[in-house]
């Protein structure tokens, strides 16, 4: 990962607690991706409130998930992709794994082009291929911020993003607020028909991606790496770590070298040398750990109480306005009946989200794609050259003219498949001392973590069922 100044600026201003936040509304910017949109603007059409608690649900799940993610790159200094690239052994399952999770990275990143690109039609009626080629230009433009100006950078502009598909999205609300019975009515779990369990699991489908897991945990880790600009300190190889850090880091501190004294002599375990790492990377940081997993606490609280309210504005709009309206199953319809029902200015700023949307988000697709390579197979590409392999795809659907709708929703499927692949690793590395060490999960976390990970695996099982069987 390109090094960044972020380092020094930390030096000076280590009692800021807002400099600490920020990779959470990063990687919050997947919740609210086109895909979404789709899915959430579908539900409030169709079945008006019903289908708010999943949105509920789905946010608080992700949550804790987002959380787990982030305090694995915080605790290891290390994204997902690489603690798996080290521990999967054999290079054949090391390849197959980062096939899957290339897969679901590329669709994920075709969903996000071509909302884009109906964005850009919406807007200016540019033809969808033209605008799927503007789509990832643009969002070029915004890795090379990233690889030339750092993390810090990088959240910046995309938070500015976000503030724009937050008004973007919600700003139809002020002019036509939903029933306050309906939606208190909403928060009652229930389904009406098979079409209202297939529209439960595409919301959650949409809203915990793989790939924001996988980039979660690399932008926590780019955010606050060492000052010495070391990348990364692994945790498993002692003599790695000792041999990364710089010789004004070879002495530890006091309150380290008391600890060190104090320890009893007893046999070294792999919990105990996890937790000498820690220590280096937490001296090599200059801020302690506990201070960062605080902190990052309340950067994801923040960026999914945003994404999550987005999400519910989006059905919330469309359970007021479209329920029952014909046409409102897709994006083009959607925005055709809010401009009819509402008038050009929420649909205007609908569109102007959704480009927002399409825009940050494959920002966000292309990181996490990068990252994936580099810790899984332990090479890398510029960023701006995978942008434009991973552009093709999306293209050649806008090309073939596929119906943008019917792309989003397969992509979806797509998504499905991917998420028990970073579920499930996630939540057993972070139970584990030899991982995490001292900051491992509490109980009650990894069977928070396990519940969650079978409730959306069942789900995504049912939602490609559904699909396969025409159900």
């Amino acid at each position: 990962m390109p090094k960044t100044t972020d380092a020094v600026d930390r030096r000076h201003a280590p009692g800021r607690a807002l400099w600490l936040l920020g990779p959470a509304m990063v990687a919050g910017v997947a919740y609210l991706d086109p895909g979404n949109v789709a899915s959430n603007m579908t539900a409030g059409a169709a079945f008006g409130y019903l289908l708010v608690w999943v949105v509920v649900l789905g946010n608080v799940m992700a949550w804790l998930i987002q959380y787990l993610s982030a305090k694995l790159g915080i605790v290891t200094g290390e994204s997902l992709p690489q603690v798996l690239g080290r521990r999967i052994r054999r290079p054949w399952a090391r390849r197959a794994y980062w096939l899957q999770a290339e897969l679901v990275a590329m669709a994920t990143d075709v969903a996000e082009v071509i909302g884009g690109a109906v964005a850009l039609y919406l807007l200016f009626g540019v033809p969808l291929l033209w605008g799927g080629a503007i789509t990832g230009v643009v969002s070029m433009a915004l890795l090379l911020v990233q690889t030339r100006r750092g993390a810090r950078a990088f959240e910046t502009v995309l938070i500015g993003l976000l503030v724009i598909i937050a008004v973007g999205f919600s700003f139809g609300l002020f002019f036509a607020p939903p029933a306050p019975d309906g939606v208190i009515g909403g928060l009652v779990p229930r389904f009406e028909g098979t079409e209202s369990v297939l529209l439960a699991a595409s919301i959650l489908g949409a809203t915990i991606m793989p790939h924001a897991i996988y980039a979660h945990s690399a932008l926590a880790r780019d955010r606050f790496a060492p000052a010495d600009g070391t990348d990364t300190i692994t945790t498993s190889a002692p003599s790695v770590v000792a041999a990364s850090r710089s010789s004004t880091d070879a002495t530890p501190s006091a309150a380290h070298a008391s600890r060190v004294d104090a320890t009893p002599m007893r046999p070294a375990t792999d919990t105990d040398t996890t937790d000498a790492a820690h220590s280096r990377l937490e001296d090599a940081r200059g801020i302690s750990t506990p201070r960062l997993l605080r902190a990052t606490r309340w950067d994801v609280t923040i960026a999914l109480a945003v994404a999550g309210t987005v999400n519910l504005a989006i059905l919330l709009l469309a359970a007021a306005n479209l329920a029952g309206v014909d046409g409102t199953d897709s994006l083009e319809g959607a925005y055709a009946a809010l401009r009819d029902g509402l008038g050009p200015a929420v649909a205007t700023l609908f569109a102007v989200g959704l480009l927002a949307s399409g825009l940050a988000s494959t920002s966000v697709g292309a990181y996490a794609g990068a990252e994936i390579m580099h810790g899984l197979l332990r090479a890398r590409i510029p960023l701006v050259v995978r942008r434009l392999v991973t552009l093709v795809p999306a293209l050649v659907i806008l090309a073939l003219g596929v119906d943008p709708t019917l792309a989003l929703v397969l992509s979806q499927v797509v998504l499905s498949f991917g998420i028990p692949f970073a579920l499930v690793p996630l939540v057993v590395l972070t139970a584990r001392g030899t991982v995490l060490g001292a900051y491992r999960n509490r109980i009650l976390t990894t069977v928070a973590g396990v519940v969650a990970s079978a409730f959306l695996i069942t789900l995504n099982v049912v939602l490609l069922w559904l699909v396969f069987t025409g159900g």
